[in-house]
Parts: structure tokens; C-alpha cells; sequence
């Protein structure tokens, strides 16, 4: 009689597959090539192994300081392990490439194409981060960010159920379809996440064209607490088919067969997080046009955390701009969005697909220091007089009336020295330039967070 001994004798992997094999050969007899051939047919693949040598990446950027070649030498590292994971192909750094994480996590700035399969690690809990414009012709700019101050939400949670927009059914249908966003939880936080922007480097700009002077409403978040339970849940599955298919791939980087049941599910579950998310843009854009009275000129969006596919090949961008039409079927306009900080213009884009940017342009400015790096490096002055220097000539404003230094101009690279690498690697050409007039951003809401609160007061 032939045992689990046997089988893993042979080299074969223990699983649940064990007992139904067993059966099978012992009810049949199989021995010999016979076994083998039906062990082939039903046992789960050879694992795959790390590629002996990282796939090519293009490095779309340049160092002109020690920090700076320190943060591209980081990332280099990393790019260079993750680029050994079996299903990759090709991939690419951009001028505002930043780690994310221990070496071999994609950086922020990174592209990453892979066969047949995708990586939620490679696109992050902030599913669909994205930027949506629209034009509001001669709006007076104070105006429209004090209306937009009164509309917008930052900060943890939901809006409060007096100041939700609708869910639309056949999108909350479609959430409650699919297995990946079906539970409870995600269905609520679908209806209370809607027009909410959460914190960290999420903003509301508003600033005016240099091309026609009209004034431009800009917001910049992903896909909330949707998205976030969303990337969880993937990346519990696909460690799944990280410990059956490639032991040796980082958990970082596991992946979903694109073709196999969750793989075809999850896929389809980021194209309703992408559609909630532009939905969440919108009804904020909407809603302030409404209460201005303002005729809308044009609108366009773009996501820049998300999976893009053409064929077989899944391309991940981690904080990246899709340039390519097929990237963004549903996109009527050529022109794409990169904000570089509060106090600078935000650049309108149109690119091309190249060798070397594969589709793929920055987006944004990026760090070199991290934020806690950053904080430490601001310690001689105040963090009132840091944002006083900083936003001279803007009109910055925090949610939560307290500053997060870790968000002011100097905390990202060079806006400059970013457009001069756009232009130096033909990544992108600018076609318009939304000078700033203000923003609102969270900022440090955690200050008076209730825990925090709390110990104050027993201090």
C-alpha cells in the first residue's frame, strides 16, 4: 500500500491533496510510471524558485545630493531583490522614487509588470489613490476652499449619517457580489466612507490654470477603509499561494494567479474599488460645484496606486502615473495629474508609452527623509514658524487646526529638480500648470486623538 511517506519520498509537497491521491492509487493500483504520471496531473506545481538574477529595471532618476543618493541606493536594493520574484518581467523607478519599506517592498515612484499575476503588496492598502480635477471657470479661489472646507472630511472614520451621500444600489449590489468585499463591514464603510479623504499626504488644492486662468479644484485620496480591507484580504490569500507556489518569494511580493478563481475575483474587486473611489471623488466635487453655482468647465482623473493590465501582464504602480490610453479606458482626456506639494504648481501631463517609463510617468515629488526623519531634521525651529516660512503666499489651512510639519513643502524633493528629471528622461510633457492658491490638508489630527486626550488629562 503506498503512504504519505511514499509520496513525499518522491519529492512531492504534503497538502490536503494527500488523502484523496492516496485513495485514488491504492483503490486502483497504480504503481510505478503510472503513480507518477496521476501524481503530476493532481498534485499541486513545482514550487518556483527565485529567479537566479533580477529582471531589468529602467532607473528614471538621479541624485544631486548625499540624501538623495542614499534614498536611490535604498531603493536600488530593493528593486533589485523584488525584481527576483518569479512572475516578474520588467519594471521602473521614477524622479520621486522613496522607500516603503524593508529592501525588496516596491518603492513609492516603482512600476512593476508581472506574468499572469497579481501582487497586492506591489499596489498597497491605499488602493486607487488617485487625483481628480475639475474646472470651475472664474470661481473666486477663497471662495471655493472655504465652501470646500465646510464639504470635505479628513480624519478617521466615516461622515456622520446626516452628511452621507447615497451608496448607488447597483455599485453597493455589485460590492455585496463579490467575495472579497461582501461582509458587513466593507458594505458599511462603503456608504460612510464616501466623500471622506483620510489624512497623511491627502489634500484639497485649489489654484488657478496658468493656460486660461480659470480656477481648478484638485482632490487627492484612494479608496479608504474599502480599499484598506480590500489589500488585507488579498494579501491573506495570496500568502496562501506564496507557501504552495514559490516558499522562497518574500511575503511582500505574494501573489494571486490571475487566472485562477481568486485571482479572476480579486481583479474584479479592484475595478469596484477603483469605481467607489471615483464615485468618492466626485460627489465631493459635485457637491462644492452645487453649493458655488458654479458651471462645471471639465473634469479628469487618475489613479496612481493600482494594477493596470494589458494581456497577460499586470503592471503594479506604486505611486505612479499611467500615461497609456488602455490604461484608463474609461478616460476621455489625454491629460493626467501630478501634485508636488501645497506650495507649488500642480502639473497637467500628457506622455507617451517609452522603453524606458513603460507607460508610467511620477506622481508626485516624493520624500528623501521619512516623516519622523523629517521631523527630527525641523527641530530648531517651531512648527508654527516652520509653517509660517513655508506657506508664505498660500492659503494652507489643516482640518484639524494643527500642524503636520511632516506635510510642508520641505518634507518632499525638490519640485524643480522633479520636473527637470520629467523633462531629462522624457517620462512626460507639461502641458499646463495649476498655480496654488490654497489647500486643506488633515493634518496631525492624532494631537487630540481621544486616547491622547485622555492621558493628558490623567497626567
Amino acid at each position: 500500500m503506498t503512504t504519505g511517506k511514499d509520496l513525499l519520498d518522491l519529492g512531492f509537497k504534503s497538502g490536503k491533496w494527500f488523502k484523496e491521491a492516496l485513495e485514488h492509487i491504492n483503490a486502483h493500483g497504480l504503481a510505478g510510471e503510472a503513480m507518477l504520471a496521476y501524481l503530476r496531473e493532481v498534485g499541486p506545481p513545482p514550487a518556483l524558485p527565485l529567479l537566479p538574477a533580477p529582471q531589468p529595471f529602467f532607473e528614471n532618476i538621479r541624485a544631486d545630493t548625499a540624501v538623495e543618493q542614499q534614498n536611490i541606493d535604498y531603493v536600488r536594493l530593493s528593486m533589485q531583490q523584488l525584481m527576483r520574484t518569479p512572475t516578474v518581467v520588467t519594471g521602473a523607478v521614477m524622479p520621486d522614487a522613496c522607500p516603503a519599506g524593508p529592501p525588496g517592498t516596491i518603492p513609492v515612484g516603482g512600476v512593476v509588470v508581472a506574468r499572469n499575476a497579481i501582487h497586492p503588496g506591489m499596489h498597497s492598502a491605499d488602493i486607487c489613490c488617485s487625483v481628480m480635477l475639475t474646472n470651475l471657470g472664474k470661481a473666486d479661489p477663497k471662495t471655493v476652499l472655504d465652501v470646500a472646507q465646510r464639504v470635505t472630511h479628513f480624519g478617521p472614520g466615516g461622515r456622520p449619517p446626516e452628511r452621507q451621500y447615497p451608496l448607488p444600489a447597483a455599485l453597493r449590489a455589485a460590492l455585496a457580489a463579490n467575495p472579497f468585499l461582501n461582509s458587513e463591514k466593507d458594505l458599511s464603510l462603503a456608504q460612510e466612507h464616501l466623500g471622506t479623504q483620510g489624512d497623511g499626504n491627502h489634500f484639497l488644492y485649489v489654484g488657478t490654470s496658468a493656460a486660461t486662468g480659470d480656477t481648478v479644484l484638485v482632490t487627492h485620496h484612494g479608496s479608504r477603509g474599502v480599499g484598506a480591507r480590500l489589500y488585507s484580504a488579498g494579501m491573506k490569500v495570496a500568502e496562501r499561494f506564496r507557501q504552495q507556489l514559490s516558499p522562497e518569494t518574500a511575503p511582500a511580493n505574494a501573489w494571486l494567479p490571475a487566472d485562477s478563481p481568486e485571482g479572476e475575483s480579486y481583479w474584479a474587486a479592484l475595478q469596484l474599488v477603483r469605481q467607489w473611489t471615483k464615485l468618492n471623488h466626485q460627489y465631493l466635487h459635485d457637491d462644492i460645484a452645487e453649493r458655488l453655482q458654479a458651471s462645471v468647465q471639465q473634469r479628469f482623473w487618475n489613479e496612481h496606486n493600482f494594477v493596470f493590465k494589458a494581456g497577460d501582464l499586470y503592471y503594479h504602480a506604486k505611486g505612479a502615473t499611467p500615461l497609456a490610453a488602455h490604461f484608463l479606458p474609461d478616460a476621455a482626456d489625454a491629460r493626467r495629474i501630478i501634485p508636488l506639494n501645497m506650495a507649488e504648481p500642480i502639473l497637467i501631463v500628457e506622455g507617451d508609452v517609452t522603453a524606458n517609463n513603460l507607460g508610467f510617468g511620477p506622481h508626485g515629488a516624493g520624500r528623501n527623509l521619512s516623516r519622523t526623519g523629517h521631523k527630527r531634521s525641523k527641530a530648531d525651529k517651531t512648527k508654527e514658524a516652520w509653517f509660517a516660512e513655508e506657506t508664505r503666499g498660500i492659503d494652507a489651512r489643516f482640518f484639524f487646526n494643527e500642524i503636520d510639519i511632516s506635510e510642508l513643502p520641505s518634507a518632499y524633493k525638490n519640485a524643480a529638480e522633479v520636473k527637470r528629471q520629467i523633462a531629462e528622461f522624457g517620462l512626460a510633457r507639461t502641458v499646463d500648470e495649476i498655480q496654488p492658491y490654497g489647500c486643506i490638508m488633515a493634518g496631525d489630527w492624532e494631537v487630540n486623538a481621544p486616547w491622547r486626550v485622555k492621558k493628558r488629562q490623567e497626567k
